[in-house]
């Protein structure tokens, strides 16, 4: 059976919003920003991850789905139960921790003026 390409425009507002979340973890990851820019995110992921593991119906519970919050929330909160369930979650969460492993992300950057600084003489004025 040949699969029909999606004709909702919700569908591609989906796939659009999954390729910019790509984009932009790729860039953390990739990039030369502080390592807590992945690692905080990777241990919320990895602990609603656990949680859910451990007792299902708490980790549900923390996603919006109550009539009086907007539609948009609770369309993000399916999407959010979508990822919880088939394990989106604890893959972006490892994804992400991994380069908090790496010891050069922790190291400090070599600044330009460091090498311009001449050391004067003991004793001199300027």
């Amino acid at each position: 059976m040949a699969a029909t390409p999606p004709d909702s425009q919700s569908m591609w507002i989906a796939l659009g919003a999954m390729a910019a979340v790509g984009l932009v973890v790729g860039l953390v990851v990739a990039g030369r920003v502080s390592p807590l820019a992945t690692f905080v995110p990777s241990m919320v992921m990895l602990a609603w991850t656990v949680t859910y593991a451990l007792d299902m119906n708490r980790a549900l519970s923390l996603i919006p789905s109550e009539p009086s919050v907007n539609q948009i929330i609770r369309d993000a909160g399916w999407g959010s139960r979508a990822m919880l369930t088939t394990g989106v979650f604890a893959l972006l969460g490892v994804a992400l921790f991994i380069p908090v492993l790496m010891p050069s992300r922790w190291a400090r950057r070599r600044d330009d003026l460091d090498e311009d600084y001449e050391a004067t003489p003991e004793g001199s004025y300027y």
